[in-house]
């Protein structure tokens, strides 16, 4: 338990000639949950979709430093990136069920990787959902229409299809933002529980949600990481002024 499980050095990141990450440096370590918190705009997002690639499908972005997660550049030209994001699987701000049936959506991925015999796809499909806490509340419909579930349900199904793909990393990009406060907690409690088997890092805007949840903090303020350690110190006892006037809502 708590070793790095990602390594980040001098990242820089540009959209054209715009700098959006200026020389972070950061080790996330395994089976922890990682905050990223700061105001709009600062590169919260941008710095996440670096770990698994994601900056690499907008043309204009260039990128520099290196990502290591378990000993290899993830940057370096040999990486399979479909491989990689099966590896640091990514949910997003607003639920994205694929508009089919809730089974279909978890064994899109497994099928994708080459699983198609029926009794192995019906054990990862009850497998996922169990891992996300919506087996009770599916297992009667899965052959009914994703979209049928409520916001909540159906970021937890989004949460469960990535999970059926077996990864070692998920990156959680606001994940609550679009989510009432009971659906939240929900969500809340579920990635509590899954920090057991996975290394998590969640952007979020809400400062007690990354009080409530997390185990390290970074702030970043103009695509600077101004701080990074332990969530209890960031809170209570931050070494840089920025990170205080933020926390205590004298900024953002």
């Amino acid at each position: 338990m708590g070793d790095v499980k990602i390594s980040v050095k001098d990242l820089n990141l540009y959209y054209g000639d715009v700098q959006a990450l200026k020389n972070n440096n950061i080790e996330i370590k395994d089976k922890r949950i990682t905050a990223l918190i700061g105001p709009s705009g600062c590169g919260k997002s941008t710095f996440l979709r670096t770990l698994n690639r994601m900056n690499d499908l907008i043309d204009s972005v260039k990128i520099n430093g290196t990502v290591i997660i378990d000993g290899k550049d993830i940057y370096d030209s040999q990486v399979d990136v479909v491989q990689l994001r099966k590896r640091v699987g990514m949910v997003f701000q607003r639920p994205n069920p694929f508009p089919m049936s809730i089974y279909d959506n978890i064994a899109y991925g497994p099928r994708i990787h080459g699983t198609k015999k029926k009794s192995n796809l019906d054990e990862i499909v009850e497998k996922s959902l169990k891992a996300a806490a919506l087996w009770d509340e599916a297992k009667n419909r899965l052959h009914k229409p994703a979209l049928g579930l409520s916001g909540g349900q159906q970021q937890r199904l989004c949460i469960a299809r990535l999970l059926a793909v077996e990864p070692e990393v998920l990156l959680m990009d606001e994940p609550t933002s679009a989510l009432d406060p009971i659906s939240t907690l929900k969500i809340e409690e579920l990635i509590s529980e899954l920090k057991s088997m996975y290394t998590i890092i969640i952007v979020t805007h809400n400062m007690q949600q990354a009080a409530r949840v997390s185990d390290y903090t970074a702030y970043f303020l103009n695509g600077d990481m101004i701080e990074f350690d332990e969530t209890e110190i960031i809170f209570t006892k931050p070494l840089d002024q920025r990170t205080e006037d933020y926390i205590t809502g004298r900024f953002g």
